[in-house]
């Protein structure tokens, strides 16, 4: 059973020490996560929030006669995993605007001072288009790194694209999960495909509102789920990038468009700049192998594609 948002615990806001290496990373390495308020350039973040909405329109998303800006959802609700999202999806990862926004110095600055070395952002950068009512597939609680891999120390930053409250939803933290390893997973319905049981856990889920050009930070070992788009007819709209240390090991499918539909070729077709085109192979990486052991484990009968 997860957690109802009454039962939430306010997010430590990091913003003080957004500039203290050594206070981001003790609590970073207590909490497994972090969270700063207005930490990456809000005219940027809105430009990919105008390319996204540009997409769903094509796509017929958007409830007719509306304002666009507004994002509210028309009559149907695409899935992730179904042929109408895959389609919308292959158009909205060859925006320009989205992959450069992963480079933002708001959220590289604040990974450089975590790991202490230069970073390596994963060029599979995700975007999460949510529905309202469609409850049944939030995002369960799991951990990042059993679809990631190559070394634990990844970090998602997490933002949203509008400012989220208990009824828009957003994500949850279960906070100092990240400090017993690889917990037993489970088949879940939602992105991944995968879940952790975690009442036995006794720690506290984290979370609350948050603003667009806020920044969650959190380790890949941690902990945490979607919660709940509650709204009538707002579609949720995030951002899922990750990062890590440019030294640590990295497996192949994180330097590979998310879902493995389209090549690199077909993403920086019409692309107007070559700077962050390919940005990773300037990087010596040490190459790691992908395991499936645990997807195998849950019966997981999904795509092969890391997610």
């Amino acid at each position: 059973m997860m957690a109802k948002v009454t039962d939430l615990q306010p997010l430590l806001d990091s913003t003080a020490v957004a500039e203290d290496a050594e206070a981001l990373r003790e609590r970073m390495e207590r909490d497994g996560y972090l969270f700063l308020r207005g930490q990456t350039d809000l005219d940027l973040l809105r430009q990919v929030r105008r390319d996204i909405i540009s997409v769903l329109v094509q796509h017929e998303w958007l409830a007719p006669g509306t304002d666009p800006d507004d994002v509210l959802a028309g009559e149907f609700a695409a899935l992730e995993g179904d042929d109408a999202f895959a389609a919308m999806y292959d158009d909205l990862q060859k925006l320009e605007s989205f992959h450069a926004f992963a480079h933002d110095a708001g959220i590289v600055n604040v990974v450089r001072r975590v790991v202490g070395e230069d970073v390596l952002a994963h060029p599979r950068h995700i975007a999460r288009v949510i529905f309202p009512s469609a409850t049944r597939y939030t995002t369960p609680p799991h951990q990042d790194f059993v679809h990631i891999q190559g070394t634990p120390q990844v970090y998602t930053a997490w933002m949203p694209l509008d400012d989220t409250d208990e009824v828009l939803g957003g994500l949850a933290i279960l906070a100092g999960s990240h400090q017993q390893g690889v917990y037993e997973v489970r088949r879940a319905l939602g992105a991944g495909g995968l879940g952790v049981d975690t009442e036995s856990l006794g720690l506290e889920w984290v979370g609350g509102d948050m603003r667009a050009g806020d920044l969650l930070l959190f380790h890949s070992l941690c902990v945490h789920r979607g919660r709940d788009n509650l709204s009538s007819n707002r579609i949720r709209l995030s951002l899922d990038y990750r990062y890590q240390g440019a030294s640590q090991p990295v497996v192949a499918s994180s330097l590979e468009p998310h879902h493995g539909r389209l090549t690199w070729e077909e993403v920086y077709a019409g692309w107007k700049s070559e700077q962050y085109q390919y940005y990773w192979k300037r990087f010596d990486l040490d190459m790691a192998d992908f395991t499936r052991k645990w997807h195998e484990s849950a019966g997981h009968t999904g795509p092969k594609k890391a997610y």
